[in-house]
């Protein structure tokens, strides 16, 4: 039942992440702003989802963690896009978009989530 469970919510995820990020893309053409978002959003809610269960023992519920968490979540999230992306600003020409999408994805993901746990274990 819980491959199951993650399986269903990486499908729901990677659905949501093309539709995103396609609406994202739109916006910008020298800047993938869609995986940015992506990426950043998506680990808010994973930190989220952690400060919620994981934080206040909340162990009970591991199938909705497995299904929004591994599932959702990792089906959402595009590391492997995020890489191809920043190497593909540099391929163009474009170093400074590069060093700014590839920094910024870091140090944004990694305070995103550092919000969402932090709001998590008040809620």
């Amino acid at each position: 039942m819980r491959t199951w469970l993650v399986f269903l919510g990486g499908g729901l995820g990677s659905l949501a992440r093309y539709a995103l990020g396609i609406g994202l893309g739109r916006w910008s053409q020298h800047f993938p702003l869609g995986t940015f978002a992506i990426n950043v959003g998506g680990s808010f809610l994973l930190g989220l989802l952690f400060g919620i269960t994981y934080a206040r023992e909340f162990r009970h519920e591991r199938e909705l963690s497995l299904f929004l968490g591994s599932g959702f979540l990792g089906g959402f999230t595009t590391f492997s896009t995020f890489e191809l992306e920043g190497y593909s600003l540099l391929a163009a020409g474009h170093p400074g978009a590069a060093l700014l999408y590839t920094v910024g994805s870091v140090a944004a993901g990694l305070a995103a989530a550092a919000l969402g746990a932090w709001l998590g274990h008040r809620l």
